[in-house]
């Protein structure tokens, strides 16, 4: 496997210290060094390769790590902090992804023969260990970048093949059950997108468990369950990530911008805000602008 990791290093390098598309659809990279506020955002779902260095992503209270010939499946759209590592030889952090696109996945199920029933799993990310099968996949898929003229082609091949390595992995199970109707994990995204639209509205969560089909009690318990967080949390965290982009982009005040999210108190948004980031908006955003001013 290390020949194929050399070589998907070097395809990779080209990227840049942020999302870099490839020109293949669904399918980006990155290479050294990111800002702690673009690593803390909502991540939408992913298979996420690291290729050097390390990567940390933190949902709630749960963290997990990553390194080189490993692999970062999420299922649904989570709020998370990240953090990426340069490797032990000071080699700049490098890593490429694949966005999920639900329909493929249950297109891709269409054709697979069903599984056999297994025990009852919760969570809608983690970590597992790359495979020659899965990294000769993203090799073939990465190279189309020096043959444009063939991504239309074959582009769509390797990623049902990526897919399908990975439904064959330890966590193919959060690909059939995002993709397959009426799961846990399918009824929670409904209302995910829901939160993720409406978010700067009051949260009632007897009508997100309505809108799941489940009791108050078994949607606090599945939510929690995938994503980490209550669906309070997990609206508070869509609040306030919306809310830093919208100081960073000087576009209002902080007093604004709470309103703009949905809080009734500037003072309750300061405090949360600086418990989630560390520091009130005026200092985290002055933390913000060193990080981001040439040196």
């Amino acid at each position: 496997m290390e020949e194929q990791l050399q070589e998907l290093r070097r395809l990779a390098s080209r990227a840049e210290n942020r999302r870099t598309e490839t020109g293949i659809p669904r399918i980006a990279m990155v290479r050294g060094a990111i800002p702690e506020h673009e690593l803390t955002a909502v991540y939408e779902p992913m298979v996420n390769l690291v290729l050097q260095g390390g990567k940390t992503i933190t949902v709630g209270e749960r963290s997990f790590h990553y390194n080189p010939a490993t692999y970062f499946v999420m299922s649904v759209d989570l709020p998370a902090a990240g953090a990426v590592h340069d490797s032990a030889s000071g080699a700049p952090y490098l890593s490429v992804a694949l966005t999920l696109d639900p329909g493929l996945v249950a297109t891709l199920l269409a054709d697979l023969p069903k599984p056999a029933a297994g025990g009852v799993q919760d969570g809608a990310f983690s970590v597992a260990p790359v495979t020659g099968e899965l990294l000769d996949a993203w090799l073939r898929m990465l190279r189309l970048m020096d043959r444009p003229e063939d991504i239309a082609a074959l582009a769509p091949a390797y990623e049902r093949e990526i897919l399908y390595r990975v439904l064959q992995g330890p966590h193919g199970w959060m690909l059939r059950d995002m993709a397959s109707p009426g799961t846990a994990l399918a009824r929670i995204a409904v209302t995910i997108h829901w939160i993720r639209r409406n978010f700067a509205e009051p949260l009632k969560v007897e009508t997100l468990a309505d809108m799941a089909a489940l009791s108050v009690s078994a949607f606090h318990r599945h939510f929690k369950a995938v994503t980490a967080l209550s669906p309070l949390q997990y609206q508070k965290r869509l609040r306030l990530l919306k809310a830093r982009s919208l100081l960073i982009a000087g576009e209002a005040t902080a007093t604004s911008v709470a309103y703009g999210v949905g809080y009734e108190s500037p003072n309750q948004f300061s405090r949360e805000y600086a418990r989630l980031f560390g520091l009130p908006p005026s200092r985290d955003l002055a933390r913000i602008s060193a990080e981001l001013r040439p040196r």
